[in-house]
């Protein structure tokens, strides 16, 4: 068992796991396409930003924020909240309210599946569409993002950190996670909150 493999163990030991399964809790407990919607729209926010801002903001607007406020409003609302990328992030959580309601339907998928159905999002990533997957409760796909390579990077799963990862590279770096996943016989949503809190200290979403 290589180093990151021991020190994900030693977490599971720990009282870091009580906090994980919390989450994961959360997570599987979204169902409603409101909270779905509020979910997806803290996703948008993230891409080259912070979760912790990203969670900031959710709270702040809430769904009545992402869905009612008009594009100039919500722009207004966010720049003063200090994201960095205000009126685009305006225009994408307007443009996701055309299939807001239709967001259940993701739960008909597995999660790659359900990735794919959520590719005609603008400004929804494989990684974004990764992670509102994993929020509301799927565990069968990883969080790509800077931590997570890091992470692979320290312990050799990988020999570099791309600078852009398209679909291909970001799908092989996937297959790697799910190879580490099944060597300790966890789900991939609990390997990224482990592997997150190994490089953050933290347990967010």
């Amino acid at each position: 068992m290589g180093s990151l493999e021991k020190k994900i163990r030693e977490l599971e030991k720990s009282p870091i796991k009580k906090q994980v399964e919390g989450q994961i809790t959360l997570f599987e407990n979204k169902r409603d396409w409101n909270e779905l919607f509020s979910e997806l729209c803290f996703c948008l926010l993230t891409a080259n930003y912070t979760a912790e801002g990203g969670i900031r903001i959710q709270k702040k607007l809430g769904f009545e924020g992402f869905y009612n406020l008009a594009e100039d409003e919500l722009a207004h609302q966010l720049i003063a909240l200090g994201h960095r990328f205000p009126n685009a992030r305006a225009a994408y959580i307007v443009q996701a309210r055309k299939i807001a309601e239709d967001l259940p339907t993701v739960f008909r998928f597995d999660g790659k599946n359900a990735r794919l159905w959520l590719q005609g999002v603008k400004g929804l990533g494989m990684k974004e569409a990764s992670h509102f997957l994993r929020n509301v409760g799927f565990k069968d796909v990883a969080i790509i993002d800077r931590h997570i390579l890091r992470g692979l990077k320290e312990h050799d799963y990988i020999l570099q950190i791309p600078k852009t990862i398209t679909r291909k590279q970001y799908i092989e770096i996937e297959k790697i996670v799910e190879e580490l996943g099944k060597g300790l016989e966890m789900d991939l949503a609990r390997l990224d909150l482990y592997m997150w809190y190994l490089k953050t200290g933290k347990i967010l979403k």
